[in-house]
């Protein structure tokens, strides 16, 4: 077991006035605990062993960053305990540990003689620091000028020199252009598979299934859920829609929608959760629109996949598909993919209503979707087609 946490918890103390801070004070000082105190970590049990790759997601303010700090020792448990037998490189916070006024070369060395190496071993490595940050002549600058992005870059390049026994990182592919984040994820792979350990902090879902195989899903400082990344990922994705429906339903009614979603089925399924199929099989969607004035509205289904990239859409305008209104005066459109061909992966399925004409949107809602199954292609979609012989090729 490379890290082992029971019951860890962190609390502060509530410190709104100057009277209850030094209150806090005087309790610190006495040694006695402040029964105000408010937990943004509480009763986490986290085992994670060698080779394993684990992402912690929730909401802002979960507790995910704090968790990492308790695991790292940045932070001190108010309860229980974390113990790691390993050694660590974490990227947590911007500009964590380098010294502002200082060269970024300065900061290597720096970093480096924290980390242990001696001088040789740095000036073997340093070149490849210098490659791999990618940041150009701003190396022999001050830290102070760097941006966001060239800082997360630098320290990237340190704990990638490194390679420790655990990688912990904090919301470090959202920092950074497009070129970087790939070159990031390509280490991390290569890292994983060399039998690296990682635990991984981010909001991007496609980058949290795409490196990890588990994921702890924090929420108000608890658990949710532990498992496989893809139950514990559409799970927290079907929360957060129930709260988004919840709230655009409430928006919706005050403002009186002339065409909303009554309801939403996916192969007979109504509920929030994600949909799991193998590839190969049909998805059946059905939707319900309701219409203010009862004039019949357009409805459109669209997939995407779970980064957002748009995979197919089509709607009931285009293929001049009248609505059906059942007794209840709700507008009722279904579609079936049969023998869908989405390859094994994370997708978002779409259906939005939209007016007489099909060029306002009104209502929209969103489900997840998991295709699952084995094969070496890749992209989103298997295409028909055959191998050519050469029987049929013009060989000279």
């Amino acid at each position: 077991m490379l890290v082992q946490a029971a019951g860890l918890g962190k609390a502060y103390p509530k410190a709104h006035r100057s009277a209850d801070r030094m209150r806090a004070l005087g309790r610190l000082l006495r040694g006695a605990t402040d029964a105000d105190s408010q937990y943004v970590v509480r009763d986490v049990d986290l085992g994670v062993r060698r080779g394993e790759s684990i992402a912690v997601v929730g909401e802002n303010g979960a507790g995910k960053s704090t968790l990492l700090k308790l695991i790292t020792g940045v932070l001190t448990p108010t309860a229980g305990s974390v113990q790691v037998f390993g050694k660590v490189g974490a990227l947590l916070e911007l500009g964590a540990g380098f010294h502002p006024e200082y060269t970024g070369r300065d900061n290597v060395a720096m970093a480096g003689a924290l980390h242990g190496l001696s001088r040789d071993e740095l000036d073997s490595r340093m070149q490849e620091i210098v490659h791999f940050a990618d940041i150009g002549n701003y190396i022999d600058e001050p830290v102070k000028h760097y941006s966001s992005g060239m800082v997360v870059r630098l320290g990237f390049a340190i704990i990638a020199s490194l390679k420790p026994d655990l990688l912990i990182t904090d919301e470090v592919l959202a920092v950074g252009d497009e070129s970087f984040q790939k070159k990031c994820v390509r280490w991390m792979e290569g890292y994983l598979a060399e039998g690296g350990t990682l635990l991984l902090v981010s909001h991007s879902m496609y980058h949290v299934q795409k490196l990890c195989r588990h994921a702890l899903w924090l929420s108000q400082g608890s658990v949710m859920q532990y498992g496989d990344v893809f139950d514990v990922t559409q799970a927290y994705l079907a929360w957060h829609e129930r709260k988004q429906s919840t709230a655009q339903k409430a928006e919706s009614k005050a403002s009186g929608l002339e065409f909303e979603i009554e309801s939403l089925e996916i192969n007979g399924q109504e509920g929030k959760l994600a949909t799991v199929m193998s590839m190969g099989e049909s998805l059946r969607i059905l939707l319900r629109i309701r219409s203010r004035d009862g004039r019949e509205p357009v409805a459109l289904f669209g997939i995407t996949r779970a980064d957002g990239t748009p995979v197919y859409g089509v709607s009931s305008e285009m293929e001049a598909l009248p609505l059906v209104q059942d007794s209840s005066g709700f507008f009722s459109a279904e579609i079936e993919f049969s023998d869908i061909s989405l390859l094994p992966g994370s997708y978002n399925v779409l259906a939005h209503a939209l007016d007489t004409e099909g060029v306002r949107l009104f209502d929209t809602e969103e489900r997840g979707l998991t295709v699952r199954g084995e094969t070496r292609e890749f992209g989103m979609v298997r295409l028909a087609h055959r191998w050519v012989d050469a029987k049929e090729r013009s060989i000279d």
